[in-house]
């Protein structure tokens, strides 16, 4: 017997209960913990690429040269 004194009927039953629907909301937590890094990772991952991408076309139109030489007018 516990410290706490006999246990109201169906104590049992609501504290497994409880204790698996808790069990049940952390694996529910952790896998959307473990989607928004992927999901996080993909996005820095995008937007790498697409700066690479935008710093491309500004050397392809000669944007960067004009703007590091009106840097250097400054």
């Amino acid at each position: 017997m516990d410290a706490r004194g006999p246990e109201a009927p169906g104590g049992r039953a609501l504290r497994d209960a409880a204790e698996n629907l808790f069990q049940e909301l952390q694996e529910h937590f952790q896998a959307l913990t473990a989607t928004l890094n992927l999901r996080m990772e993909e996005m820095g991952n995008r937007i790498e690429d697409l700066q690479k991408n935008v710093s491309d076309l500004m050397v392809q139109a000669g944007i960067e040269n004009s703007i590091k030489q009106q840097m250097l007018k400054i």
